[in-house]
């Protein structure tokens, strides 16, 4: 004689996954950099059109700043490290910084 068992699914909880935070990453302005410089950097380093580039460039030039790029912590560190490495390679106060997006 087989005993009929009420098998009750247990409760399953997912774990909330928070999105990674964003960073941006940010060019700043001087007024020692050439232009040229700065767009051939934007270029290598962000993969960006020459025309994007120079967009970029300008708004940074005109505004003191301007975000290039928004991504992972990770990825944000990696680039500025990489386009400060170039600008000190090239003798250039080219200053690119990350921040968390707010």
């Amino acid at each position: 004689m087989a005993k009929d068992t009420v098998l009750t699914p247990k409760t399953v909880t997912k774990p909330k996954v928070e999105k990674p935070r964003l960073y941006k990453v940010l060019l700043h302005n001087d007024d020692y950099t050439p232009r040229e410089f700065v767009t051939i950097v934007l270029r290598v380093v962000f993969r960006m059109s020459e025309e994007t580039g120079y967009r970029v460039m300008m708004t940074a030039h005109k505004f003191g700043s301007a975000v290039v790029v928004v991504c992972t912590r990770e990825i944000a560190e990696t680039k500025v490290t990489e386009a400060m490495d170039l600008a000190k390679e090239a003798g250039m106060p080219l200053l690119f910084t990350a921040e968390p997006e707010e």
